[in-house]
């Protein structure tokens, strides 16, 4: 038998992904015929590549129920929250906000009655 005829390996292809593991191959041709005897040299390589780190962008929970106005009366405030699920990597996009703030109303406050104020006069 003659021995295979063989192009020279062809170059790496690209990385199979744009970033983190992958794949990437080569290839070469066989050059004799298929008469001249069989050929059981590989015509195809395949190996690992790596590409730097993927982004990965921040997770949020979603947010939580808003709580109570922090007053009984008047004016005030309510919060709701949010939790970090995934902290943002390799570039990924940063977190937004965690906390909200809102205004809150509450029925009026009642002044005290004038007997009241005579006593905390009368304290002073």
């Amino acid at each position: 038998t003659i021995p295979c005829l063989l192009s020279p390996w062809s170059e790496w292809s690209d990385c199979s992904v744009t970033c983190g593991k992958g794949m990437r191959t080569r290839q070469r041709m066989l050059k004799s015929a298929a008469e001249l005897g069989d050929c059981n040299e590989e015509l195809e390589q395949a190996e690992k590549c790596m590409l730097p780190e993927c982004p990965i962008d921040c997770e949020l929970t979603e947010w939580s129920q808003w709580s109570e106005c922090n007053t009984s009366c008047g004016k005030g405030h309510m919060i709701r929250t949010r939790m970090i699920k995934i902290e943002p990597q390799f570039g990924g996009t940063a977190c937004p906000e965690t906390v909200q703030r809102t205004k809150c109303r509450v029925r009026k406050c009642l002044r005290g009655s004038g007997m009241e104020k005579r006593r905390w006069k009368e304290a002073r």
